[in-house]
């Protein structure tokens, strides 16, 4: 579909108005050469005089042979090119005629219908097929209704009441011509049934002809369908019966703002609706587990913290503690996972609440330590966040071991910050926490550390997220600064 940039970029001295209301008419592409069997090129003005027009959309239809193999989007023609367009545009009425093909010159049967937006002439549409179509394609009920249709969507773009003002169906999801159609009368009477909309009709306990019966008399009581006949805009609705979802659109058709009956496309969508069914199911079933797992971690941190009072050495209650805050950081991941429809966390989200428990547990009247989180990287991957937030929970403990040590008291009006800063790139995801204590030395070597923490920092960060980490004195003012990058899989 033409973007506003790329009908800009044609020159057409257009307003932005007038360049939405074509691209709205180019998302009704689909349908209208699938009604009209026929190719399909929006022509668009270069300059006032109408002299010149450059070819800004084109489509082919699903329903009938095309007669262009090539790309015709930005071809430039002037009014000798191209004499019919030049002259819908100029007399603002729809024109029908034949014009050869280059470089075939084969003939092909042109109707080019004026596009009106507010009383102005913007743009000319030209539905283009073979002079032969009748003899090549026996019309039959089915065909001489399609056309009917599209000539009467034609005489509304003519009048400038297509496409629908204000309209919020998303068309890459709606049915499609061949799905299935229903001609509805302005008493909600079905004049005509095409034989894909009998089949699916059929499938929801539809039985017998529908001609001349009412869509309330089917079981078709939708109140968005009764909108069509109240407001001149498309509505989709859907319904089930006997295990069978059906999506229906409706497209009110008025002529000099008189409704004239409505076309309803209808589309089996029972097997879509099914996969969504169980894709929420297993969703669900993602979702339960990590809440389990979760759960499981919270148990085995309360069973450290219970052997952890019974336990007479110091050395070993910090090892435990320092697992208990280990578990809790990776429980968190699960947390945050249990309540998300995706495999992908906030890292910001997770940064926040191991900075919350830091600040719970490390800090003291005494000790004013504050915590806080900058920057944002966006949802990530959990094989991803879960050895971050390990990464990120070391981090803060060695900060608050080293940078604040109990041998050097808080003067007066001094608060400790620990800053935890965020970034993205395409290709990486970078992490820093720094804070404002004592710093390390300036030889200071990370690699040569061979505590536990640092040990354990090491390896998550250069083997399992195969990323990098530097450990060193901060520049702009006293204190230490860790800086992590981790590389971003692939798409």
């Amino acid at each position: 579909m033409a973007t506003l940039a790329e009908l800009s970029r044609l020159g057409t001295g257009l307003s932005t108005q007038q360049l939405q209301h074509l691209q709205r008419l180019v998302a009704w592409w689909g349908i209208l050469a699938d009604l009209s069997f026929s190719d399909l090129l929006l022509f668009v003005p270069v300059d006032r005089s109408g002299e010149e027009f450059a070819i800004a959309s084109q489509i082919r239809p699903t329903t009938g042979q095309t007669l262009y193999q090539d790309d015709h989007v930005g071809l430039r023609v002037s009014d000798i090119d191209r004499p019919l367009v030049a002259s819908a545009y100029g007399r603002a009425e729809v024109i029908e005629g034949e014009v050869p093909i280059k470089p075939t010159n084969r003939r092909a049967s042109v109707m080019c219908i004026p596009i009106r937006h507010e009383d102005q002439i913007i743009g000319v549409l030209s539905r283009e097929l073979l002079p032969n179509f009748a003899e090549r394609r026996d019309p039959g009920e089915l065909e001489r209704t399609y056309l009917e249709a599209f000539h009467q969507l034609a005489k509304m773009i003519a009048a400038g009441t297509f496409p629908y003002q204000d309209n919020e169906v998303d068309l890459e999801q709606v049915p499609r011509v061949g799905d299935g159609m229903l001609v509805i009368d302005p008493e909600s009477r079905i004049q005509y049934a095409s034989p894909n909309a009998l089949s699916t009709l059929h499938r929801v306990g539809v039985l017998g002809n529908v001609a001349g019966r009412r869509l309330a008399d089917i079981g078709i009581r939708h109140p968005a369908i009764k909108a069509v006949s109240e407001r001149p805009r498309a509505v989709v609705a859907e319904i089930e019966r006997n295990d069978t979802a059906v999506q229906i659109m409706g497209m009110p058709i008025s002529e000099r703002d008189v409704l004239q009956g409505s076309l309803l496309l209808l589309r089996d969508i029972t097997e879509l609706r099914l996969r969504d069914r169980l894709l929420v199911s297993k969703d669900a079933t993602i979702r339960e587990i990590h809440h389990r797992v979760k759960n499981n971690l919270q148990t085995i941190s309360s069973l450290l913290r219970l052997q952890g009072r019974r336990v007479e050495s110091t050395e070993a209650k910090m090892a435990i503690d320092e697992s208990v805050r280990r578990i809790r950081a990776i429980a968190l991941v699960h947390e945050t996972l249990a309540n998300e429809t995706t495999d992908d966390v906030s890292l910001s989200e997770v940064a926040e609440m191991l900075a919350r428990t830091a600040q719970d547990s490390f800090t003291s009247p005494d000790r004013p330590i504050h915590f806080e989180v900058q920057g944002d990287a966006g949802l990530v991957p959990s094989d991803i966040v879960t050895p971050l937030a390990v990464v990120l929970n070391e981090l803060l403990q060695n900060t608050v071991d080293h940078a604040f040590t109990r041998e050097v008291p808080f003067t007066q009006g001094r608060t400790g910050l620990v800053e935890i800063l965020l970034d993205r790139t395409e290709s990486e995801i970078r992490m820093a926490v720094r804070d404002n204590g004592v710093g390390v030395p300036e030889d200071f070597d990370g690699d040569s550390q061979q505590g536990l923490g640092l040990s354990i920092i090491r390896g998550l960060v250069t083997t399992e997220l195969t990323g990098s980490i530097e450990v060193r004195r901060r520049a702009d003012t006293s204190g230490s600064e860790a800086l992590i990058e981790v590389p971003l899989p692939r798409n």
